[in-house]
């Protein structure tokens, strides 16, 4: 008789397969977000920033939006509705169903890259 390991199951490859692609997704995005918010802000504390100060900042703000959009996948795991009621119609119920596949990931993605490049370029 064999041994079964469970650490080796198709479903746990999968998930962590799945966990994988959406941190390597939110982290382009990330990386994206950085270097647009680093190249077109036109605040004090951006425009006084050496070269780089900005690349150091569009570095830790990746890092960070990253956290924050995985972060944000937590809550949305955690706190999506099973079902969902509306009175507003079909329009409304395909924006909900948007905001809960895209919104606390999106939230955590732009509040971590503007923490992470702000600490660094204060």
């Amino acid at each position: 008789m064999e041994d079964f390991d469970a650490s080796n199951s198709p479903v746990e490859q999968q998930e962590l397969s799945s966990i994988q692609k959406s941190a390597i997704g939110w982290g382009i995005a990330a990386l994206v977000l950085a270097i647009i918010m680093v190249s077109y802000n036109n605040s004090a504390m951006v425009l006084g920033a050496g070269v780089m100060a900005k690349i150091f900042a569009a570095v830790v703000g990746t890092v960070t939006g990253t956290i924050g959009a995985l972060i944000g996948d937590a809550i949305r795991r955690f706190a999506k509705p099973d079902m969902m009621f509306t009175s507003g119609g079909m329009g409304s119920l395909i924006w909900i169903k948007l905001f809960w596949m895209m919104g606390p990931q999106t939230v955590g993605l732009v509040i971590g890259v503007s923490l992470g490049a702000s600490l660094v370029l204060q």
